[in-house]
């Protein structure tokens, strides 16, 4: 049976249990199974390969010992043996970082952890179908990389707080230009399901680990984080399949809960797409200069983008169409950005590059840190030939990237090859200061075009909506400042 069939059918079984409500739930059931699962498949291969290997959690709670076996515990003492033995003792289990890290990474994947299965037949059901995935079979682990990431597509909610799949085409392509090298920090700060390091982490091995003492060092030099339950317990998953042997480097945190100021971290690489569209808790911001305060979240990742970069670290994030014609907080951040890093490029992606999560306009944004911005240079993607938009079904290929790749040149010549031509544009600094910021700057070679086709006035329109929400959120923050500034006054 193909690795696709065994995951509809075990998404067959779980509809049938009265205890998991929706596909969040359903994520949620099959990653702990999954994480187990593969960690379990990496004992092995540790404890053939160390003679005086320690086992990081007891035997009785590794996948071989009480699921592997067919024929295993079943019904009301399956159910019995996860709810009261399994998941207490992972949840409480004392494992230092520092003595025991594959041990923390298992109490940590735990925390917030549920078995939503009510059903101890049903249960067992679920584990041996995962029984016919063999993760020691390298292709087969290849292959179910694949399948893992169309999991994360298809049971995603759409549009929650802001978060939305990345497409990876999208992902390859900004990796692929930022090009993080052998032993350089990449982090990405709000990692979600951990798609841009994993994507890194093959990069970097395709590229430039030639020896096993190679492996090691990139092991150690992929970092994320994430605040959410789910997604971290994805993305530390998508690191154990990968090869990173003890990802203690994917915490389970929110990035922005601590003051800008006490960041010492100094990064080489961050690629992300931080969460747009919405809004931190109460207090966050307080976090952030005074003068920079806002709720919106990813203000706040990009001025902590800024900080953290190393000198000459480089960076590639997603930011919505709102950051760059915002005004307020979003101008003082632009001209932070340009002070502070060399913004030498942005790429303009067209509509519905991240449906159907939202039709919000998005952008590419490449900088470097360490030296001011004197120019910035304008790409403007085009939908290939016969193509009026994108959609879940028809997603955006890598290939498209390849006008971009071709065009690109070399930073270390301050991109002397570069030439403006239909899709790509220069504009200096002054020209940037005198718009007070906005980057928001349309394609000189392309004029106006007025379309009577019904998918792409569907798009505009959505586009619209998207960018009026994001105004209105603007006016929100600005009113909430106002407000609180008369609180302290009076």
């Amino acid at each position: 049976m193909s690795i696709s069939s065994v995951i509809k059918s075990l998404q067959d079984i779980m509809r049938k249990d009265a205890g998991v409500d929706g596909d969040a739930q359903r994520l949620g059931q099959l990653s702990w199974l999954l994480f187990l699962k593969i960690f379990d498949t990496q004992e092995e291969e540790l404890e053939l390969e160390q003679d005086d290997y320690q086992l990081p959690i007891p035997k009785r709670y590794l996948w071989r010992t009480w699921a592997a076996n067919s024929e295993g515990i079943t019904g009301d003492e399956l159910l019995e043996f996860v709810n009261d033995d399994l998941f207490p003792t992972l949840k409480s289990m004392i494992a230092p970082i520092d003595q025991n890290p594959r041990g923390f990474v298992v109490k940590q994947a735990f925390s917030d952890a549920y078995n939503y299965m009510k059903n101890g037949t049903l249960l067992r059901q679920v584990i041996n179908k995962l029984n016919e995935i063999d993760f020691s079979s390298s292709s087969e682990r290849h292959l179910f990389g694949d399948i893992y990431e169309q999991i994360l597509r298809d049971l995603q909610n759409a549009g929650n707080a802001g978060e939305f799949y990345t497409p990876r085409a999208v992902t390859r392509f900004m990796v692929n230009r930022i090009d993080p090298k052998l032993g350089e920090s990449i982090m990405d700060p709000a990692c979600g399901t951990g798609g841009f390091l994993a994507c890194s982490f093959d990069h970097v091995k395709e590229h430039y680990v030639k020896t096993t003492e190679d492996h090691k060092t990139l092991q150690k030099q992929i970092f994320g984080v994430e605040k959410k339950q789910l997604p971290h317990l994805l993305c530390t998953t998508n690191m154990l399949l990968h090869g990173i042997e003890v990802p203690v480097q994917i915490r389970h945190d929110n990035t922005l809960n601590k003051p800008l100021s006490s960041w010492d971290e100094q990064l080489d690489v961050i690629v992300t797409n931080p969460p747009f569209g919405g809004t931190e808790e109460d207090g966050i911001e307080k976090n952030f200069p005074a003068e920079m305060q806002t709720r919106e979240t990813a203000d706040l990742f990009l001025q902590l983008i800024i900080e953290v970069l190393a000198d000459k670290g480089r960076a590639a994030v997603v930011l919505p169409d709102g950051t760059l014609f915002g005004e307020g907080v979003k101008t003082k951040i632009k001209k932070l950005l340009t002070e502070e890093c060399n913004l030498h490029t942005i790429v303009r992606l067209p509509n519905g590059v991240f449906n159907p999560y939202t039709g919000i306009k998005t952008n590419i944004l490449f900088f470097t840190k360490g030296q001011p911005t004197k120019d910035i240079w304008f790409y403007e993607h085009p939908y290939p030939d016969g193509v009026k938009n994108y959609s879940k079904t028809k997603p955006m290929k890598f290939e498209e990237f390849q006008a971009e790749i071709d065009w690109w040149g070399s930073e270390a010549d301050g991109f002397a090859s570069r030439e403006e031509n239909n899709q790509a544009w220069k504009v200096s600094i002054d020209d940037i200061i005198a718009r007070n910021f906005n980057l928001d700057i349309k394609n000189p070679y392309q004029g106006e075009t007025i379309s009577h086709d019904p998918d792409e006035l569907l798009a505009q329109y959505q586009t619209q909506q998207a960018e009026i929400s994001e105004l209105r959120n603007q006016l929100r923050d600005i009113l909430a400042t106002a407000l609180a500034g008369n609180k302290g006054a009076n």
